[in-house]
């Protein structure tokens, strides 16, 4: 049974950094991309980051480019997205996703670990 576990959200203050994990089980390849998405109060589910299974592939919302940094270590089957220069439109709760190499949609979700960015 595949499971995702986020860690390393928190509440912080405006500029300051936070380095989010995602601890990934039962997968039974290492040929997956995996992601990060967030959702604030009142707002839909919206991507954040995307890696692929080698690491050369890195996707970012406008909202984070030059701030967030996804990463990940196959070997510990873990994923990671480090937080630079937090604003508070940052806040969210922040999911992260798995699917096979070239696969259709994001099947595989953790249950999101909180964010709060005060002003």
């Amino acid at each position: 049974q595949v499971q995702l576990v986020e860690s390393g959200g928190g509440l912080v203050q405006a500029g300051a950094s936070l380095r989010l994990s995602c601890a990934a089980s039962g997968l039974t390849s290492r040929f997956y991309n995996m992601a990060w998405f967030r959702q604030a109060p009142g707002k839909e589910r919206e991507f954040v980051t995307s890696i692929s299974w080698r690491s050369d592939i890195t996707t970012y919302t406008d909202s984070v480019k030059g701030r967030f940094t996804i990463s990940r270590d196959n070997a510990k089957n873990t994923m990671y997205l480090q937080m630079n220069s937090l604003k508070p439109e940052d806040t969210a709760v922040y999911y992260c996703a798995a699917k096979v190499r070239d696969g259709a949609t994001w099947n595989y979700w953790g249950q999101g670990t909180q964010v709060t960015v005060s002003s």
